[in-house]
């Protein structure tokens, strides 16, 4: 199995974490306490806020060049908590991938929350982790991790449905802050 680098220790850092420990592989944990330390895996999961991915490119931004680096952010507008903080024609994963570009930027986990992941359910249904990136090879490693912990790895397509992968992600935030579906729930795909 691999070294798989996780930046971030919240609870979606440490889901994934336990996700990558459950299919065999190495955790690296870091967080900003830890910015001496090297970053080991060959696929990085960047688990943290999407205002923090400036700091992570600023501070990290060469160790990440030639791996794949898996964006899980969600660019919402937390002071109106009613739209995205990027261009209607953009979204977060591709702003990173310009910023990266001897990076392999997969978009994956944004659409899942931290209970689903922790649990491998949705409701009766196993949980699926839509996967959108340019690189075959890259999302196939990032699928490799998901289906290796006993979830669904679902081909979202290129890294342009971020876009889309980051709406649904902000409509299924704002139905769970209006408790119209539960924090440990979401949306589930079906087959």
């Amino acid at each position: 199995m691999a070294t798989i680098s996780i930046i971030g220790t919240g609870n979606m850092g440490q889901a994934i974490g336990g996700l990558v420990a459950k299919g065999g592989n190495t955790v690296q944990q870091l967080n900003t306490s830890t910015a001496d330390q090297p970053v080991t895996g060959d696929l990085v999961i960047l688990a943290v806020p999407h205002a923090a991915l400036a700091d992570i490119v600023a501070t990290r931004g060469a160790q990440l060049a030639g791996k794949v680096v898996v964006d899980i952010t969600n660019p919402v507008d937390f002071a109106t908590f009613d739209d995205l903080t990027v261009p209607a024609d953009g979204s977060a994963a591709a702003e990173l991938a310009e910023a990266l570009p001897q990076s392999k930027v997969v978009k994956a986990f944004n659409t899942n929350f931290a209970g689903t992941l922790a649990t491998g359910s949705v409701g009766a249904e196993t949980t699926a982790v839509l996967i959108a990136g340019d690189d075959a090879d890259a999302k196939a490693a990032v699928a490799g991790v998901v289906e290796a912990a006993g979830l669904r790895a679902v081909d979202a397509g290129s890294l342009k449905r971020a876009r889309e992968l980051e709406s649904l992600a902000f409509l299924q935030m704002t139905l769970a802050a209006r408790e119209k579906l539960s924090w440990t729930g979401g949306f589930a795909a079906v087959a």
